[in-house]
């Protein structure tokens, strides 16, 4: 190295203590220092050398570091890249010259990325290389998850992909080695811009495609990294700031194309979306193609594949069957991370194959034990562990407040598909107490693993039921109620359940027949739809009433003091709304849940001082549905009332309520045969004047005829006598069985 040094002399030892900690200065030539400014030039075969280290190697499409390189499986994802072949047209430059392509963790945004990659670098019968550039976020690698390396790693592709380019951007290090530690807005315009200005004109170069995958990866957690303060605060900030980067070089209108691939992260989609439409092409991942055929192509083949190394075995059978086939896809929801994980998981040359699959099919909500320890899928639930440690500490409570209120509410089947999760927010938010937006703010960073758009999901099973799910995978659910898995986030149903219902029953105090007044406040009709299920659930097992006994009993009291009569007055002609699922699947939730004694356990032994206040809350609840029924049952028949003016849970209510009948007879009680309201529907059932039946019946026939038929029986053959005169006869249990 040959310096020069001109101006004070006191200037010389600390320039040349500077330059002797500089390690890539041992290559510059003709260093001139003058004063306190450095002008340094590094030599033409040096300087992309110069660049090459200083980038993130390991970011690149064909680093070794991503080998193998996540690819889509043969046949799958054929829609997605067609459509982003379409869009990028080679030569010519796109209409929008910014693509993002988003979709929740696990459905393939990194394969889709490396299959484009390679089909561009493979390209023949073209005299460029249109692949311009990748750069491949990852979360848990020092180079990879921040943004110190990330023009510069641009910059050297472009370089090495674009002949001509290559000399300006080597004139550029060799004029400033130093443009290599300037901020990255810098870096931009020195290492790419100027580079490309310096061309000429442009109108001929091909068009490249710079490919940016995992942006929601950079979460900036490189404590060594040089870049200003500012930007090291948190990964929603260095986020955008790679975004601002994207938009500013495309301002520049240069031969370049981005393809941006992420998770919709509120922030990312918020800057997107506030660039002008004739900038990008946004793309939901969801709806390109059909992600259950993806993935049961992908699962047939591996588990072809897999088969081939047993079927030698005596004994073993055509596996996998259809059927396998068909609950492993179902099981996916189009998660091609949960198949693909799943695969390894199974593809162990020390276990069978099929009892792993088995493990993973077996149980809907609790992952079998075996996975706990799985390392195949240790990798999805690190994945879960850093999604939800994006939440800030201070907030983590909260966190898994909310969480538990989401869990309880999809695995209970609380809300319609078509409210959407951020109603059913608003909801839980109202009935809890909580301020309006707490529930939505406090999930806000959990986009990859919840939906929380109104739009509903083709490939979830809930949208053929009725009830909103809003976890996109199964598995996630099933990490949150595993404490072993989810550490501090562990969800806790029965806690939840607990806790929901304390509020609905705080709700529904508020409901007195002198009010007079309509339930038309989302989070009322939620209490009162809510809080019979939310009650059998908690209460039904000994094991959480020993438990939790001081609750329950402080619970019976606030029971007691409830208007309960006119509450199933409401609840049996509310409105239909999107909060509440369609009636097949509240009544699918029923048949399990149903407790002829739906205070407690029905052979729990109650402490003597318990015994009391539960048989008074038994009879508070029977007599309160018994003075709805009468209520209701009078009031059709006064009014002559045409239409449907009963909400689904009236005819289920009169089937609980006969059912009573039969479970509590005794040779004390009542016989049924006197009951008021098995009378009244008696005569209701004889009055041809009426359409009341006739609206019943027609409401109810569809439905499948009761579980406990032979149970109700002799009720149901009782009122039927005489009841069907001058009309074709219709089977009574229609009207009281699903």
């Amino acid at each position: 190295m040959e310096i020069a040094v001109m101006g004070s002399e006191g200037l010389l030892p600390r320039a040349l203590t500077i330059m002797s900690s500089v390690s890539y200065f041992q290559n510059a030539k003709n260093f001139v220092a003058n004063g306190p400014t450095f002008n340094t030039y590094v030599s033409g075969a040096d300087a992309l050398q110069f660049l090459y280290e200083h980038s993130a190697t390991g970011a690149m499409h064909d680093s070794e570091e991503r080998f193998p390189p996540p690819m889509c499986h043969p046949g799958t994802r054929e829609a997605i890249v067609v459509r982003i072949m379409d869009w990028y047209g080679y030569r010519t430059r796109p209409g929008k010259p910014i693509m993002w392509v988003h979709a929740p963790a696990g459905y393939g945004k990194t394969a889709i990325a490396g299959t484009v990659s390679k089909i561009l670098e493979e390209a023949v019968g073209l005299d460029f290389s249109p692949l311009g550039a990748t750069f491949f976020f990852w979360r848990t690698s020092p180079e990879r998850n921040c943004p110190t390396r990330f023009i510069t790693t641009i910059a050297y592709q472009l370089a090495m992909s674009i002949p001509d380019l290559a000399p300006h951007v080597e004139t550029a290090i060799k004029r400033n080695p130093m443009i290599l530690r300037k901020t990255l807005e810098i870096q931009l315009v020195k290492l790419v811009v100027e580079p490309f200005k310096a061309m000429g004109r442009l109108e001929g170069v091909p068009n490249r495609l710079v490919i940016i995958d995992g942006l929601d990866e950079c979460i900036n957690s490189d404590k060594e990294s040089r870049v200003e303060k500012k930007y090291a605060e948190d990964q929603e900030k260095v986020q955008i700031r790679i975004l601002d980067l994207i938009r500013t070089l495309q301002s520049y209108h240069l031969p370049l194309s981005f393809l941006i691939l992420s998770r919709p992260e509120p922030w990312i989609e918020r800057t997107i979306s506030s660039w002008p439409d004739t900038t990008v092409e946004v793309v939901d991942l969801y709806a390109v193609g059909d992600h259950m055929k993806d993935v049961e192509k992908y699962i047939r083949a591996e588990l072809t594949r897999i088969s081939s190394s047993i079927e030698a075995h005596v004994g073993v059978g055509v596996w996998p069957t259809d059927d396998i086939v068909r609950n492993f896809v179902w099981k996916t929801n189009g998660h091609m991370l949960y198949a693909s994980t799943a695969i390894q998981h199974i593809d162990d040359p020390y276990n069978d194959p099929r009892k792993r699959l088995e493990d993973i099919l077996g149980s809907p909500f609790n992952p079998h034990p075996s996975l706990e320890h799985s390392t195949t899928f240790s990798s999805l639930y690190e994945l879960y562990r850093q999604i939800l440690r994006s939440c800030p500490a201070s907030q983590r409570s909260v966190l898994v407040e909310v969480l538990e209120d989401i869990s309880v509410a999809t695995i209970d089947r609380h809300f319609n598909v078509n409210a959407g999760l951020r109603r059913a927010l608003a909801t839980l938010d109202a009935v809890s107490g909580r301020v309006p937006g707490f529930s939505s703010r406090a999930i806000r960073g959990l986009h990859a693993v919840l939906r929380l758009s109104k739009a509903t999901n083709t490939t979830n099973a809930a949208h053929y039921i009725g009830w909103l799910d809003p976890f996109i995978h199964s598995s996630f659910v099933e990490f949150l109620m595993n404490p072993i898995l989810s550490l501090e986030f562990a969800v806790d149903l029965g806690r939840g359940r607990r806790r929901l219902l304390r509020h609905c029953m705080k709700s529904i105090s508020t409901i007195a027949s002198t009010s007079g007044r309509e339930v038309e406040e989302d989070h009322i009709q939620y209490a009162l739809l809510a809080f019979r299920r939310l009650w059998i659930k908690a209460w039904s097992e000994e094991a959480d009433l020993r438990l939790h006994e001081a609750e329950f009993v402080e619970m019976l009291q606030v029971l007691l003091a409830i208007d309960l009569a006119t509450c199933f007055i409401k609840i049996f002609t509310r409105r239909e709304t999107c909060l509440s699922p369609t009636h097949k699947s509240c009544r699918r939730a029923a048949f399990s849940q149903f407790s002829t004694k739906p205070i407690g356990p029905i052979d729990c032994e109650f402490g003597q001082d318990v015994v009391p206040l539960v048989e008074q809350a038994f009879r508070h609840v029977q007599s309160s549905l018994k003075g709805a029924l009468l209520s209701l049952l009078g009031k059709s028949r006064q009014s002559q009332m045409t239409g449907y003016w009963w909400s689904p849970e009236f005819p289920e209510g009169l089937e609980f309520y006969l059912l009573w009948l039969c479970e509590s007879k005794t040779d004390e009680s009542t016989p049924w045969e006197l009951d008021e309201v098995v009378n009244t529907l008696k005569k209701r059932l004889r009055e041809q004047e009426s359409c009341f039946s006739d609206q019943l019946v027609r409401e109810l026939k569809h439905y499948p005829s009761s579980p406990w038929y032979r149970t109700m029986s002799s009720i149901l053959e009782f009122v039927d006598t005489d009841g069907m005169h001058g009309r074709d006869y219709v089977d009574i249990s229609i009207i009281v069985g699903q």
